[in-house]
């Protein structure tokens, strides 16, 4: 006799619970876009997660700012990508400020899984020109939102991720 229920894929089990998407990526394209990012991207499709990337997800015509925070709301997962330049994009700070908020006011289950690419710890704290610059830059045009992203920013280093080096043959996960 055959069994008579349906297998739940993925997407519906996201769905159901009131998801959208279970993994919400937020990174710099420069930096990372067509590399680690597609690769990234497309080895968590294949594998039947369900993931937020603005070049896949956001459309012609669209307002960017509330699509990302939608998508923001409706994730399980977040992984910010910190990279060289992370930090001078005012959208990747606004989306971090949000995730972190959006994590800590849930009613279920969220977690942010950092990666910090080709960047030192040291870099995220502000303790680098790399970040601190581009932090010194928004002061002048987003004096309102610095303190959030710099609020952001402290609590997520305080997360255990997955740090990426590069050396003469690419990127390694350091651990």
């Amino acid at each position: 006799m055959a069994n008579s229920k349906t297998r739940m894929t993925t997407d519906d089990a996201a769905r159901a619970l009131g998801d959208e998407y279970q993994v919400f990526l937020s990174f710099r394209g420069p930096d990372t876009r067509h590399g680690f990012i597609d690769f990234l991207y497309h080895d968590l499709v294949d594998a039947g997660v369900r993931v937020f990337r603005d070049e896949d997800e956001l459309h012609v015509g669209e307002v960017i700012g509330e699509n990302l925070l939608r998508a923001i709301n409706s994730s399980r997962f977040y992984v910010p990508i910190f990279s060289r330049t992370y930090a001078s994009s005012k959208w990747c700070l606004r989306e971090l400020a949000h995730i972190v908020d959006n994590v800590s006011k849930s009613n279920v289950e969220k977690s942010i899984l950092p990666i910090f690419f080709d960047v030192e710890p040291e870099d995220i704290k502000l303790k680098t020109p790399l970040y601190n610059d581009a932090f010194l830059e928004h002061e002048k045009r987003f004096l309102d939102e610095v303190q959030a992203w710099k609020k952001a920013l402290a609590q997520v280093d305080e997360i255990k991720g997955w740090n990426m080096k590069k050396d003469q043959r690419g990127y390694n996960v350091v651990l």
